[in-house]
């Protein structure tokens, strides 16, 4: 009898790790989906369903440049800090003033990054144009040339902040906000559809348009030249119709890039944000290439 106690109970306590293992299975499948579910973006088609595209930044968009049709929505209306993005607004402001671009501009120590500490090779004392501090500011995400746009412009930084906010809500962009001109605060806020906001009124400009696509610039300073490049590596690719670009990051925001590109045959506004790996937001944007021209070939929208 107490043979077949001690069997039993055997038996009872192989059952509870048994039914523990397959809560845990469970949860682990569980958790693994949730994870999907939050890379996965859903196309917006009309007329049929799409194959699903999968994405590795937090929030995307995409959409059709003359319509405003959203082809591509990921947590579009998620307010996150958008880093240098901002600098397409300074630019912006700076281009709607009517400022004379040729005027020389010092760089002074109140450029200095005090929020994040980064470097810039732009000494105190260096003196380029304006003209060339945007284009440093647009092409290269230079802060430092972005920081004395902002002081330089009549009334100094607060009136360009304010500036910038004014703009903003011009755009309609009612979610975001600013607080400097170079986006290094987390402050800076804003919604991928606002974004897109953004990026289609920047377009009406031509100098960001070029400035923001080159490829790479020398200035000089001190007597001596200083090369810059591009931050969006997609612009030295020949395969890629840029028409407007900027990159960003700061840890708070994670990487971030919105586009005005051509892809499938059409124009299209991209924004991408949060995305958590060096090299995730120029995959996400050949993935988005790749649906795009996939479901193109598929035949007419519906």
């Amino acid at each position: 009898m107490t043979g077949m106690q001690s069997t039993e109970r055997n038996l009872h306590h192989l059952e509870k790790i048994v039914a523990i293992a397959a809560l845990a299975a469970v949860f682990a499948l569980a958790i693994g989906f949730a994870q999907a579910g939050e890379m996965r973006a859903e196309p917006k088609k009309a007329g049929k369903k799409s194959d699903e595209v999968f994405l590795r930044s937090a929030v995307a968009l995409v959409q059709d440049a003359a319509s405003g049709e959203t082809l591509i929505a990921k947590n579009q209306d998620t307010v996150l800090p958008i880093a240098s993005i901002t600098k397409l607004m300074t630019a912006m402001v700076i281009l709607d003033a009517g400022l004379n671009l040729e005027q020389r501009v010092a760089i002074s120590g109140e450029d200095n990054d005090l929020v994040k500490g980064t470097r810039s090779r732009l000494r105190p004392g260096t003196v380029l144009t304006r003209d060339e501090l945007l284009l440093l500011a647009l092409m290269s995400s230079e802060n430092r040339a972005a920081a004395s746009l902002g002081r330089t412009y009549p009334g100094g930084t607060d009136t360009f902040v304010a500036a910038m906010n004014a703009k903003a809500q011009a755009l309609g962009m009612v979610s975001s906000r600013f607080v400097d001109p170079t986006g290094l605060s987390s402050a800076n806020v804003s919604t991928a559809h606002d974004l897109a906001r953004l990026v289609s009124a920047a377009h009406e400009y031509p100098l960001i348009r070029q400035y923001s696509t080159r490829d790479s610039a020398i200035v000089q300073a001190f007597g001596r030249p200083l090369g810059y490049r591009n931050t969006n590596g997609l612009v030295r690719n020949a395969h890629w119709q840029i028409g407007l670009s900027k990159t960003g990051y700061i840890s708070e925001a994670g990487r971030c890039l919105v586009m005005r590109v051509r892809m499938a045959s059409r124009e299209v506004i991209v924004v991408l944000l949060d995305s958590w790996g060096r090299l995730s937001r120029v995959g996400d944007a050949n993935r988005i290439r790749k649906w795009l021209e996939a479901n193109t070939a598929k035949g007419p929208r519906g």
